[in-house]
């Protein structure tokens, strides 16, 4: 056995604390992850560094805000997905510490030019589709730099596979594999024998069955990992993480999903709101390790996993890179935790605006500047270039045509919630504490000056 505990990142994408079935109230129905969750560490205050993918995905693999990277946007096509060459992901650094690097699944942190493709950013080996969704059984697939076509094979199918794959080739050494499913991500697809439990009870929308559907397959493909880290021997040796990269998809799509279950958190993928960026984390890692069966209800954001699992594999980052997270590897081993960190989110379309879904948290104190709609409108003719550039992902430059004007209007005054009495971000304490939203909003307003200036250097 290595010294190096091998390291598995499973994402899912737009899974949200309702999708689980030991969240869901009986709704559905994910007996391998309600299993992990009882057996392994859970975090309840555990969030995205995005409430959308690109951005969340950039902090996560860099342990950097998203616009310090670039990745501010989904937009494949005008590149508003990339994260900066300058960058130095946890593959980069997890392979300069010995560690054989692989990726299966949905990248969207580069979309477009062979430079941004996971090769070319830490990953050994690549085995997925670069955009931001793909067709379940017929998209484009890179296979490290040869580009196929799916044939008819479902698609978390096919990622679990080459996952299950990947294990039995590289366990005589220590590996970090990140699985990032496109489940439960729209279009919404799944083989039909996974429907019968939810379309049978006429409770659901024919979306949410097929979302939960979807999980349930996923949850399937999860067992055949753990189950292929058990057969090879690497189970005591093995840290798993399973998270996603932001709260669920109740809008949009031209799909009714709005009977989808959240566990009563406001908002939904897209906003600031907790139900937007607060995801479930689930780590499991035997041998002495960490402490299973337990619950952690401190604050742990993306940005804290490069250092964390760096710290787990023996590595430090680093000194000239700016990390906005911390190893929390002390506290996830039940150490007191020394810091009291706040955190902050911002996204819109296009050009950052600060007074536009921007949020940041203080101990139990959380400010919100709620969305502007002029800012998150995405023109009908650039959503239909982006959604052509998503389907045939093989494009080799990002569209350069200019980008509409714009008018952003005054915004709605902040928000005040104090989530230790109120997770469900109901009661405005605003008008009650103008002193604390006056200094939560200078805090906001420098931190976005500073990330903002970090991305304005970038060059490419």
């Amino acid at each position: 056995m290595t010294s190096q505990p091998n390291i598995i990142l499973i994402l899912a994408d737009d899974m949200g604390y309702g999708d689980f079935g030991c969240f869901s109230q009986g709704r559905c129905h994910t007996p391998t992850l309600d299993h992990l969750i009882s057996q392994g560490l859970c975090l309840t205050q555990h969030y995205s560094a995005s409430p959308v993918c690109a951005p969340a995905r950039a902090g996560l693999l860099t342990g950097r805000y998203p616009h310090r990277t670039g990745a501010i946007d989904t937009l494949d096509h005008r590149g508003l997905d990339r994260i900066a060459l300058r960058e130095t992901t946890l593959a980069d650094l997890l392979r300069q510490a010995g560690y054989h690097t692989g990726m299966v699944g949905k990248w969207h942190s580069g979309a477009i030019d062979p430079r941004y493709h996971p090769n070319a950013r830490g990953f050994d080996e690549f085995i997925g589709f670069r955009g931001g969704y793909s067709d379940y059984y017929n998209g484009w697939l890179y296979y490290n730099d040869v580009v196929k076509q799916n044939q008819g094979q479902y698609l978390t199918d096919l990622f679990t596979d080459t996952a299950v794959e990947f294990i039995r080739r590289k366990r005589r050494q220590p590996f970090f594999l990140h699985v990032a499913y496109n489940a439960p991500h729209f279009p919404f697809q799944v083989p039909a024998e996974e429907l019968g439990p939810y379309t049978s009870t006429g409770q659901y929308t024919m979306a949410v069955s097929t979302i939960y559907a979807m999980n349930r397959r996923m949850d399937r493909g999860l067992e055949r990992i753990l189950n292929a880290i058990k057969l090879q021997g690497i189970e005591d040796n093995t840290l798993v993480l399973f998270t996603s990269d932001n709260g669920p998809q109740l809008r949009g799509s031209g799909e009714n999903c709005t009977d989808r279950f959240n566990c009563n958190w406001a908002g939904y993928k897209g906003v600031v709101y907790e139900g937007g960026i607060r995801v479930p984390m689930v780590i499991r890692w035997p041998a002495g390790m960490m402490a299973g069966q337990r619950h952690c209800d401190q604050m742990v954001h993306f940005t804290d996993w490069l250092p964390t699992l760096l710290a787990a594999a023996g590595a430090n980052p680093p000194r000239d890179i700016h990390l906005d997270g911390e190893n929390l590897l002390p506290l996830l081993r039940g150490q007191e935790r020394q810091t009291n960190p706040r955190r902050f989110w911002q996204w819109n379309r296009y050009e950052p605006v600060l007074a536009s879904n921007s949020a940041m948290r203080d101990g139990p104190w959380k400010l919100l500047r709620p969305e502007i709609p002029e800012a998150m409108h995405l023109p009908k003719e650039d959503g239909e270039l982006d959604r052509e550039y998503k389907q045939v992902g093989r494009f080799t430059d990002i569209c350069r045509l200019p980008m509409a004007p714009r008018h952003i209007p005054t915004p709605p005054p902040p928000l005040l919630f104090n989530l230790e009495n109120d997770p469900y971000e109901q009661h405005d304490l605003a008008d009650s504490q103008p002193e604390r939203v006056s200094r939560m909003m200078r805090d906001l307003e420098t931190w976005f000056a500073a990330v903002e200036a970090d991305r304005h250097t970038i060059t490419d």
